[in-house]
């Protein structure tokens, strides 16, 4: 099974994994689990490093493709594909990055992780 990671999830799982639901923290330790980080995260964590609103990622922003192996997780890059679907949605989610998120995990047939309810209103599959 593979699952797409809101950046939140993400964060958690490599510097405070005891933030996440035992069930996510289940899901992510199985071996079977193909973890899946969106470029979209790589952008947030960037830009909100850069405003410092994440001042502890710095090891994150720093060596981004290292923790990523670590947590044997693949990067999955935003095609136009993904940028047309976030466009088109109609929800009144001003999020880009969670629109992103939305379209990609729409579009390659992923369940988000996530513990944002509001990204129900895209129609993916939510895993908390």
């Amino acid at each position: 099974m593979s699952v797409l990671l809101d950046t939140h999830v993400f964060l958690w799982a490599v510097m405070q994994p005891d933030l996440l639901s035992t069930k996510v923290r289940k899901l992510l330790e199985n071996p079977a689990t193909e973890l899946v980080v969106s470029a979209a995260s790589t952008w947030e964590i960037a830009i909100k490093y850069r405003l410092g609103r994440l001042p502890d990622a710095r090891p994150v922003v720093a060596d981004f493709d290292a923790v990523v192996r670590r947590l044997d997780a693949r990067v999955l890059g935003i095609s136009h594909l993904h940028a047309l679907r976030a466009g088109e949605y109609r929800q009144l989610h001003r999020d880009p990055f969670d629109r992103v998120l939305a379209a990609q995990a729409e579009i390659e047939g992923l369940p988000l992780v996530s513990r944002d309810p509001a990204l129900r209103q895209f129609g993916v599959d939510l895993v908390w």
